[in-house]
């Protein structure tokens, strides 16, 4: 698993064999063992490593080990549930040893880079990053955080769990089990006088409102929303009940990302769009690319014959500016979508990720997918019209 850079490893017991799969650049990989009667034994030694109860079969258990594989350092994450036939564990790979990265090599535009940049750099205010669970949102947190770590900036971080173990900083991990939650920390954090306050998630209303006059009190705080992109995160701040002024004083920046798989560079080759994908090119809105080479992975060793290794990080990121903040005062949800729309600095998830396409990066079908995740619930006219604004640019 670490040799291929799996995220997480899926122990699940069957009828009568033994499932192991193993998720690669956000894709799951199966293997099946036809002696299951390892199965029990192979749970048992997992548990007695995380540390939790080997007796108890009947209820879900969550853990924690550190193992050394020879140079990589890896936290493990474990997690454990009664099915039918056993129990089903899975584990949360986190590589210590490969580092945080540098904002350039996330996968953001330039352009992305430098405004995100500015925005950590601030004094205070409230920096969002956005996106559904797996989609890198911790790490871009983190390597903003290596950013701004410095001997004159007391950072402290509210996390469940603390995922990577940073020097300088006080990180405190959630503890439901004894009412340590992310507003308890969060008002122990503000007494210890901080410069810059990480929550690891903005789960409730309280959590948010405590961000927020934080972050107008004199902090940065920088933390994470699940929604499908950056537009929607203030609907959803607003659907959680807090006041519209109190976003629009605190509010610097969301930046909303997905991760697509990453073309594998041994075995690119060109793949001119068939009719199906030149339909959907056209389909909304945007000539641009209708003409465009594109590129796809053959498959080879190098990748497992998958055609992909590695994922690369897609951005879109939005500063209010003046018309939207007057909408989120207002908490008029059709106008703030519409002055972002207007804004001529955004430029949508979907723009970028052709972009990535045209140049090589990744492929069309990773695309394609992706504005199905991020546009389900969407007419293609809203995906018309930023593309459309775009070109004109």
């Amino acid at each position: 698993a670490i040799q291929v850079n799996a995220s997480d490893i899926h122990i699940e017991p069957d009828d009568k064999v033994l499932r192991i799969r193993q998720r690669v650049d956000g894709v799951l990989y199966e293997q099946i063992m036809n002696e299951k009667r390892i199965a029990t034994a192979l749970v048992m030694r997992l548990k007695i490593l995380a540390g939790i109860d080997i007796s108890e079969k009947r209820l879900p258990q969550d853990g924690r080990f550190n193992i050394r594989i020879k140079d990589h350092s890896v936290d493990v994450r474990l997690s454990t549930m009664p099915v039918q036939y056993g129990e089903s564990v899975v584990m949360r790979l986190l590589d210590q040893s490969t580092g945080l990265l540098d904002l350039e090599r996330l996968g953001m535009p330039d352009d992305i880079v430098r405004r995100f940049r500015k925005v950590i750099h601030a004094p205070h205010g409230l920096v969002l990053v956005t996106g559904p669970t797996g989609s890198g949102k911790s790490t871009t947190l983190y390597s903003a955080l290596k950013e701004i770590n410095k001997p004159e900036n007391k950072i402290i971080t509210a996390e469940d769990p603390v995922e990577y173990r940073l020097p300088r900083m006080n990180q405190v991990q959630v503890n439901s089990k004894i009412g340590l939650d992310f507003p308890q920390i969060l008002r122990a954090a503000l007494r210890q006088d901080p410069d810059i306050i990480l929550i690891g998630e903005m789960r409730d209303q309280t959590t948010v409102e405590i961000g927020l006059r934080a972050a107008m009190t004199g902090h940065l705080v920088l933390s994470t929303l699940h929604t499908n992109d950056a537009r929607h995160t203030l609907e959803r701040l607003l659907d959680m009940g807090t006041e519209g002024y109190l976003i629009a004083s605190a509010l610097r920046a969301v930046i909303a990302q997905r991760l697509l798989r990453r073309i594998c560079d041994s075995c690119s080759q060109v793949d001119q769009p068939n009719q199906q994908q030149i339909a959907w090119l056209k389909s909304i809105g945007n000539n641009r690319y209708t003409s465009t080479q594109f590129f796809k992975g053959n498959g080879c060793s190098h990748c497992n014959n998958t055609g992909y290794h590695g994922r690369i990080g897609i951005y879109e990121m939005i500063e209010p500016d003046e018309a939207m903040l007057e909408a989120l005062r207002n908490s008029n949800i059709t106008a703030f979508s519409d002055a972002v729309k207007n804004n001529k600095a955004y430029i949508p998830l979907l723009y970028n990720a052709l972009d990535s396409a045209a140049n090589g990066i990744t492929s069309l079908d990773e695309v394609m997918r992706l504005a199905g995740e991020v546009y389900e619930n969407e007419t293609t006219s809203v995906m018309q019209y930023n593309l459309n604004e775009l070109d004109q640019l």
